[in-house]
């Protein structure tokens, strides 16, 4: 009796601690001023079955439009995207019960601020309309220390109305973090610039930059699973453009689009990732056309089409892909909800699962250890 109480018990730990395995944080940042939004949302996310649940959210943060968590799970780094007055935010963050505290704030050193990420030593940011990348160094209790180094980007591109200046959409460290890619929407150009996390001012020095294709708009990027190719996603002519990575240098290898081929109607290309076991590249689209393109990535790196889907809403600026590979979350900034997708591990497809959260105006999605 004693040995099948105990079987029993060791089965219930086991199946809890599996459980526990398969539950994830989504952090969702959000625009504040065209709906009832408090700012950074936190929800309890089950990969097994797409359910979700409501744990914290902050008070009255500004635009945190862009999100980024420390490598120790502790801090929440946001940007506060608010015109010549945006800022750039630390919280403490508690995993458990997701309750974000803000600890401090810095100028963004430029206006609007698109995109950051962070390491042990610093925080480097990407000012959209600034058209600068500004790099902050964290104090020891996560705070934010004054911007070490201010990036200005220079030039313009053929798209008058998109492209009067530089706008710095993205900054994304290499794989082996030695370097930091920046793409210039403003001025169709990616930049590579060599990175000493260490240094006192000059963090980043400038290393190569490749030209696109004039109105191309670059936006995304992200990098192959092995590290040896880059994918880089245009805004305004919805190309896609492969390049061979190695040691800060791109060289482009392929180049295809997000566009269907009887597609006429008005698109702006948003966002890229790779499904976590490097097997499947998408790329969101919004205006009208407000899908995924689903890629498989071939042994060469090249993509092959694979087909796309609606993402049930519009304005799919951001999406995210769950640590498990099982589920795909768009969040749709016009329609204010995230729409949760299964993903079919072997052929790349999305289906719905009927499953959404009702969120004001959602654009940034990550997900986080509890």
């Amino acid at each position: 009796m004693r040995n099948s109480f105990a079987v029993v018990l060791l089965i219930l730990i086991f199946s809890s601690v599996q459980a526990q395995k398969n539950k994830w944080n989504l952090l969702v940042g959000t625009y504040t001023q065209s709906c009832d939004s408090k700012g950074i949302y936190v929800y309890e996310f089950d990969s097994r079955t797409g359910d979700f649940s409501f744990k914290n959210a902050t008070e009255k943060v500004i635009n945190p439009s862009y999100l980024s968590v420390s490598n120790d799970n502790n801090f929440v780094y946001s940007v506060n995207e608010f015109g010549a007055e945006s800022t750039v935010s630390s919280f403490r963050y508690n995993s458990t019960s997701g309750k974000l505290a803000l600890i401090n704030k810095q100028s963004s050193k430029g206006a609007d601020p698109c995109y950051i990420i962070n390491d042990e030593k610093n925080v480097i940011v990407a000012n959209y309309s600034g058209g600068t990348i500004s790099v902050f160094g964290k104090n020891y209790d996560g705070s934010l220390a004054e911007a070490k180094q201010v990036i200005q980007h220079y030039g313009k591109g053929s798209n008058t109305q998109r492209q009067e200046g530089p706008h710095v959409h993205m900054v994304h460290y290499s794989p082996d973090q030695k370097f930091v890619l920046s793409n210039d929407l403003g001025n169709d150009k990616v930049y590579s610039y060599a990175y000493n996390p260490n240094a006192e001012q000059t963090l980043l020095e400038l290393k190569d930059s490749v030209s696109l294709q004039s109105g191309s708009g670059p936006r995304h990027l992200t990098f192959s699973k092995n590290g040896k190719f880059v994918y880089l996603l245009q805004e305004l002519d919805g190309a896609l453009t492969v390049f061979s990575y190695s040691k800060g240098i791109l060289t482009k290898i392929d180049e295809t689009t997000i566009l269907a081929k009887d597609f006429k109607g008005k698109f702006s290309s948003a966002d890229i990732h790779i499904s976590p076991d490097g097997k499947f590249l998408y790329a969101s689209n919004r205006g009208e056309a407000n899908n995924i393109t689903i890629f498989k990535i071939l042994k060469s790196g090249k993509l092959l089409l694979k087909g796309q889907t609606s993402t049930l809403g519009k304005g799919p600026r951001n999406f995210a892909i769950d640590p498990t590979g099982n589920f795909l979350l768009v969040a749709h900034q016009y329609t204010n909800d995230i729409v949760i997708f299964k993903r079919n591990k072997t052929t790349g497809a999305l289906m719905d699962s009927g499953k959404k959260i009702a969120l004001c105006s959602p654009v940034c999605l990550v997900f986080t250890k509890i």
